[in-house]
């Protein structure tokens, strides 16, 4: 299985997102990245991006969608939670436990070069994606006007090479675009 979460840059890991405002009494919506989503508030107190503010969450309940309603220190009405919404929350890389041999943060994806089978290089990994059915690594080829998604799988992607930091790409086949088709 290949998974992990993360945020650009090595120090922190993005863990979760504050998505809105529930009730009246300051609690939020939380879209949490761990493994386990209600783990999001063992690690202790989460940062924002910048490291300026921290967050100390208190989880209540969890939505049937898999959302995490919690309680933030300091925060007692709705138009202070409201005003949270979008805050990314971090968490110090070395309060994280070490991936499996089979599982990378995305933090330690984004940024690795991809090559293909051969070893010529393709692009690089601008993001990791999940949009429902899987990671997605998110590549940008210099030929081309858009980035490429590559499903993270050990077909797509049979080699991450973190201490050389590359990746190996079987490059999805496309379908071609219909300026390519013969006119009917």
């Amino acid at each position: 299985m290949r998974t992990g979460k993360g945020s650009e840059g090595s120090e922190t890991i993005l863990l979760g997102r504050i998505v809105g405002a529930h009730g009246i009494k300051g609690d939020v919506v939380v879209h949490s990245f761990a493994t386990v989503p209600e783990d999001i508030a063992s690690y202790g107190a989460l940062s924002d991006k910048t490291g300026t503010r921290s967050y100390k969450l208190s989880v209540l309940r969890i939505t049937p969608k898999g959302a995490i309603i919690a309680r933030i220190t300091g925060i007692a009405d709705r138009n202070a939670a409201e005003a949270l919404k979008g805050v990314e929350l971090y968490v110090p890389r070395d309060k994280l436990p070490e991936p499996d041999a089979d599982e990378f943060y995305h933090a330690d994806l984004v940024g690795l070069v991809a090559v293909d089978p051969d070893g010529t290089p393709i692009g690089e990994v601008v993001a990791v994606q999940n949009y429902g059915a899987g990671d997605l690594l998110e590549i940008r080829i210099p030929t081309a006007r858009d980035t490429e998604l590559v499903p993270f799988t050990d077909s797509f992607v049979p080699r991450v090479d973190l201490q050389n930091r590359m990746v190996v790409v079987v490059m999805p086949v496309t379908a071609p675009d219909d300026e390519d088709l013969p006119p009917r």
